[in-house]
């Protein structure tokens, strides 16, 4: 068997493989709300064959969205059209992953394919908010200093979005702490100048996503996994670096968190950035060596033999891919026919599959049906009985 394919479980959740569909922003959404477009996006990864499938970064405050486009998990209609996706992610046999996210400075802004200055109220843009008032660049808003209740309200929002995210039916958390939204902001010297106890030394620039980690795994369930997305450097001296994204992976493993994904950058448009296949996977490696949790690598791995390899060699224990699933949604599949391995392949496409397939049937929920706990969580995030 190749590394690759081997199972894994983690708390009570068990994964087919270890190819996860990395987190990939679609811009388009209306006012936060799932559509037919992320049920597709999503759920063609799930029927190629990839053990995780992740949404994209959800907002969990509206404001937190990166543009109006974004989706969001900010309020309890949102749940159901979610629901619907994770539903059918299940269904293929995969487990279905939500991102949880604040964009802070980085937040009011247009989709990528068009120019990326801030939007102005007019426009549908708001005043983003952040540790420090300090813009990401000169065409960006000046985001306005969070306040300690400000601060305190962004905690509980990811709190609230983790009930949600629980009774849409996900079966993972990952909390979006990199590429310079708001949970980077707040553990880079360059962007949080903050004299308080969220700033400064590192316990101090650490403290807020700790805070999150542990208000969302009070919410989340110990059977459930729980991830960080980080940047493992700013990839700028005196900035946010590796040997402080270690040590805060040992504080994370300490309040519930199980694997730390391991990305870069993002943080400052002047960061010097030299990306070559695989140029992220020995942050991975060194974290898991440092502190013992679990790893996920990513950034530029495209090739069968070049993720069978992390694996194998133990520098990380998942992989996390973008935009070669974009490429190619049924890539788990066709890299296991290339290696000569048998997987289970959708029934509907059986016609297709190497000779010895074995049909995935897929069981799909009655039409309507209720996410178990899914009142049960709403209630926890809301504070009905």
């Amino acid at each position: 068997m190749p590394n690759l394919f081997e199972p894994l479980q983690i708390r009570e959740v068990g994964f087919l493989n270890r190819i996860a569909v990395s987190s990939m922003c679609q811009y388009s959404s209306v006012d936060g709300f799932a559509n037919d477009w992320h049920l597709v996006h999503l759920g063609s990864r799930a029927v190629g064959g990839a053990s995780l499938v992740m949404t994209e970064a959800c907002a969990v405050l509206p404001e937190g969205r990166i543009s109006p486009e974004d989706l969001g998990i900010y309020k309890d209609e949102h749940v159901p059209a979610l629901a619907h996706i994770a539903e059918f992610i299940r269904a293929q046999g995969a487990v279905p992953g939500i991102q949880l996210a604040h964009a802070g400075r980085k937040a009011s802004l247009p989709p990528p394919w068009e120019p990326q200055n801030a939007l102005t109220d007019e426009a549908g843009g708001w005043t983003p908010v952040a540790p420090s008032p300090v813009s990401f660049n000169e065409t960006y808003r000046v985001p306005e200093e969070l306040s300690l209740d400000g601060i305190r309200a962004a905690i509980e929002g990811f709190a609230a979005a983790a009930g949600r995210a629980l009774a849409a039916g996900f079966q993972v958390i990952e909390l979006h702490a990199a590429h310079g939204y708001l949970i980077h902001q707040f553990l880079s010297p360059l962007s949080n100048w903050r004299k308080d106890a969220y700033g400064g030394e590192l316990e101090n620039r650490t403290r807020f996503v700790v805070e999150v980690a542990k208000a969302v795994r009070r919410v989340w369930p110990a059977s459930l996994p729980l991830f960080t997305r980080i940047s493992a450097t700013d990839w700028v001296d005196g900035g946010w670096d590796i040997d402080q994204s270690s040590q805060l992976a040992g504080q994370l493993k300490n309040v519930g968190v199980d694997l730390v994904d391991c990305s870069s950058g993002g943080l400052v448009p002047y960061a010097k950035i030299e990306p070559r296949p695989g140029y992220q996977v020995d942050f991975a490696r060194r974290i898991k060596e440092e502190t013992g949790i679990l790893t996920g690598a990513v950034g530029l791995i495209s090739e069968r033999t070049q993720a069978d390899e992390i694996v194998s060699l133990g520098k990380a224990d998942m992989i996390f891919m973008a935009r070669e699933f974009l490429r190619h949604p049924y890539w788990p599949l066709a890299a296991a026919r290339d290696f000569g391995f048998s997987v289970d392949w959708p029934i509907q496409y059986l016609r297709a599959a190497p000779a010895g397939s074995i049909a995935r049937r897929p069981k799909y929920p009655d039409v309507g049906k209720a996410v178990p706990n899914r009142n049960t969580a709403l209630g926890v995030k809301s504070g009905r009985k």
